[in-house]
């Protein structure tokens, strides 16, 4: 859509910064910023980070004009329109809500927040209508390939989707959870069903639409952490598919793996941590003419999943005026159903869509609370711990 001449982004770049300045931020959000810059589409004003030396080496690097350890003074003093945010989840609720209360889109990292009602506070420091809104970063959705299958599965093509497999199958060691934030409810957020298997579900959900109820296990088979280290659901899809999703930091084998059986033909996804045409395979049934069965196989320009896809669609909402994908109710389904897997696994019961809200211990906690997951409360000033 061609924006009117009068909106504020006409005739100009978008301009962006960066909050945070890790390895997300160096690897994937830098790099697409970049891309669109060399396009004429955005320019990146300022990074951001509480850590003077880091936040200055990132700026040289990468030609960023302006560096700072202050959040609000950059808001304030350079007036972005966009703001990425590339820092742990704990702080993604209070930096969101700021860029946005100055007026700034924001793309966040997934994560996007801790819980539900962190999802919920940023949400209501949304624009009304036209933006600012805060997208969470969710790339695997985006690109050629799941293009293609949620366009197939849409117009049922395939006909109705019935058996899905989503599979986050990855193998960490004691060395990555010797970090001390790892593994810990207050400062990851959650464990593989959180942290690791977000992506591969956010896609199941795009594809299928939404789900209806869950039922999950979890365990804490190897590693000294609070959270889970496995994570096993069954989910039924309100248009009546049922799934298993498997999340897993134990897999030497490591795969990320969707897999829809439908009444015509299997789609499946195969990758690790990010995909393209040739990662995505289609299996017609055996009555299938083969002048269709080859339609479907006509993915078009290979445009693989990438923080740069996903950016290249929000700037383009961002000057349309208009709410981008993986926002709003369509960027909290995934949180959604991440938390009510921890609520059916650490309560064993049957956990429908919608049933967590204010008042419920899992909307402000994923692990609710619960014997045995919650962390250990610190002793008392003069306690003794046992």
């Amino acid at each position: 859509m061609t924006p009117p001449a009068s909106a504020p982004l006409a005739g100009r770049r978008v301009r962006a910064a960066v909050i945070g300045t890790g390895a997300i931020a160096r690897g994937s959000h830098l790099p697409a910023l970049q891309q669109l810059a060399a396009e004429g589409e955005t320019e990146v004003v300022a990074a951001v980070d509480i850590d003077a030396g880091a936040v200055e080496a990132f700026c040289a690097e990468g030609g960023v004009p302006h560096a700072y350890t202050d959040l609000e003074r950059m808001l304030a003093e350079q007036r972005p329109d966009l703001v990425t945010v590339c820092t742990p989840p704990t702080l993604h609720r209070e930096q969101s809500v700021a860029a946005l209360r100055a007026g700034a889109w924001v793309w966040c990292e997934k994560p996007p927040v801790p819980t539900l009602a962190d999802y919920d506070a940023v949400g209501a420091q949304e624009g009304a209508e036209g933006g600012p809104y805060a997208s969470i970063v969710f790339q695997h959705r985006f690109g050629s390939g799941a293009r293609h299958v949620r366009r197939l599965l849409a117009g049922q093509a395939l006909g109705r989707p019935l058996v899905a497999h989503c599979q986050t199958t990855w193998y960490r060691d004691t060395a990555y959870y010797a970090v001390p934030w790892r593994g810990r409810w207050r400062t990851e957020g959650g464990g593989p069903a959180m942290g690791h298997g977000i992506h591969q579900m956010d896609l199941l959900l795009d594809l299928l639409g939404p789900w209806s109820e869950v039922r999950a296990m979890a365990g804490r088979l190897v590693h000294d952490v609070e959270t889970e280290d496995v994570s096993t659901a069954l989910v039924r899809f309100e248009g009546g598919a049922l799934a298993t999703i498997v999340n897993s930091v134990l897999s030497p084998d490591e795969v990320s793996r969707i897999r829809i059986d439908c009444e015509r033909a299997t789609v499946e996804l195969t990758h690790l941590y990010g995909h393209s045409n040739a990662d995505w395979r289609i299996t017609p049934a055996p009555d299938v003419p083969g002048e269709l069965a080859a339609a479907w196989q006509d993915f078009g320009t290979d445009v693989p999943s990438s923080h740069l896809a996903q950016l290249r669609e929000l700037v383009a909402s961002m000057r349309a005026g208009e709410r981008p994908r993986s926002s709003g109710a369509d960027g909290r389904t995934s949180l959604e159903l991440v938390t009510a897997l921890y609520k059916s696994a650490f309560t064993d019961a049957t956990v429908k869509r919608g049933e967590i809200g204010p008042g419920d211990p899992f909307y402000t906690a994923l692990h609710g609370g619960a014997p045995g997951w919650a962390p250990a409360a610190a002793p008392a000033a003069g306690e003794v711990p046992a």
